[in-house]
């Protein structure tokens, strides 16, 4: 197996020393996501469809937990109206007629589970028969802060142009409610090459509650943000074939309890990442540098599920581009090639260093660590990972976590302590 020798040099065994960087990942870390979620989707055999919604709700609406409703094509929330879904509803999502939800610019979704009863969003295919992309997904549009020249935009997919405008000077609007929901076999790329995430959320504003959201078996991205500033928690993306979470044009925001569950064999052919992160929208262009995205991650366990056999299919966890800014704090990567891949904007160590930061955190990689694009940077760059603990070389993902590939409740509890790890000096 591939040896690290070159972090070896830069790192010691510490035992009982460093103790403020010794997280022990506790086990009730993630409690928060049982009762809820759903591991084995396509083996869940929810009721038929029974009440088909209209493609253009234009009054305000509220979908009882009584019925199960029929997503089909493309359903537009217009005219400052709000669409609420009570808990436990289920709606079942057109795969011939790949349906969209979206949510236009001073119109809401309430959509308010529980964690007994959570609502969800589903393929209207039998089960064993769904796939990543089924249908399309749920798309918000909102009026807060985008970094383009225009301050807005319109939804990627070529959807009704009307329809398609985000973004503006509300920044803490209440653009949308999300709790206890669960979004799986969304991301369809028949209909729309691009636009069709498992949850697109566009200029949305801080004053919005997301939390308890799970994307599952996406064809497209997971979570897909556009600018607007909120914080999340508790957010989980299952097996995407493309991002788990992707951030853009200038988002900014704090993300608490975040799972990224892939699988080394599913991506998608212009590559993959847990976390994709870019600055600004080259073809939008920005209004200033300042004004990039700027997420950060807490808590978050960003995991391939691979081994030995096939890690060598695997990408880094984080690709940063645009000048886009990262912080990931008490987190743990693991499965891939690297920890970050840094785009041709970081120019030098000094830029690199103020863009990502990484602490109390753990990964096991079988990379050297840090890609990065300007080559006479590449060796320093290794010091955006100190003081984080480490493999000396690959393990495999089952011999590394307490029970990662459960379809009830994956954990990735460590199975050794973590202080018997090397830590990077």
């Amino acid at each position: 197996m591939k040896k690290r020798y070159f972090l070896a040099t830069a790192c010691i065994f510490l035992f009982s020393s460093f103790t403020s960087i010794a997280q022990n990942f506790s086990e009730k870390d993630d409690r928060w996501a049982k009762g809820w979620t759903n591991f084995s989707p396509n083996q869940t055999d929810y009721p038929k469809a029974e009440e088909k919604l209209p493609n253009i709700i234009a009054n305000h609406t509220y979908l009882r937990n009584d019925v199960v409703y029929l997503l089909s094509g493309d359903v537009y929330v217009i005219n400052s109206t709000t669409l609420t879904i009570q808990e436990g509803t289920i709606i079942r999502c057109d795969h011939q007629n790949p349906a969209n939800l979206i949510v236009t610019k001073g119109s809401k979704l309430i959509a308010l589970g529980s964690k007994a009863y959570p609502i969800v969003f589903t393929s209207n295919k039998a089960p064993k028969s769904r796939n990543n992309g089924d249908w399309g997904g749920i798309i918000i549009a909102g009026s807060g802060k985008v970094n383009t020249v225009s301050g807005n935009g319109l939804i990627e997919g070529n959807f009704k142009p009307q329809f398609s405008i985000y973004g503006g000077n509300q920044y803490d609007e209440e653009t949308t409610i999300l709790s206890h929901v669960r979004i799986e076999f969304a991301g369809n790329t028949i209909k729309r090459k691009e636009g069709s995430n498992g949850l697109s959320l566009y200029g949305i504003g801080s004053s919005s509650i997301l939390d308890n959201i799970m994307v599952s078996y996406s064809g497209q991205d997971s979570f897909n943000f556009h600018g607007g500033k909120n914080n999340m928690q508790n957010l989980i993306s299952l097996k995407a074939q493309e991002d788990d979470y992707n951030l853009s044009e200038g988002f900014k925001g704090n993300l608490n309890n975040v799972i990224a569950i892939r699988h080394p064999y599913v991506t998608s052919p212009k590559g993959s990442y847990a976390i994709e992160v870019d600055g600004y929208n080259k073809d939008l262009g920005y209004i200033r540098p300042n004004a990039v995205t700027d997420v950060t991650f807490s808590n978050a366990n960003l995991v391939n599920l691979s081994d030995k056999s096939n890690y060598q299919h695997t990408t880094a966890a984080i690709s940063a581009a645009n000048s886009a800014i990262t912080y990931i704090h008490n987190s743990k990567i693991s499965g891939f090639s690297d920890v970050v891949k840094f785009d041709k904007s970081y120019t030098s160590l000094p830029l690199i260093q103020k863009a990502f930061m990484m602490d109390n955190s753990f990964f096991n990689i079988h990379g050297q660590g840090v890609q990065v694009a300007n080559q006479s940077v590449e060796k320093e760059s290794l010091n955006i990972l100190k003081y984080n603990r480490f493999t000396k070389s690959f393990v495999d993902v089952n011999d590394l976590f307490s029970d990662p590939q459960s379809s009830v409740n994956p954990k990735f509890q460590l199975k050794k302590s973590l202080n018997t790890y090397m830590v990077m000096q």
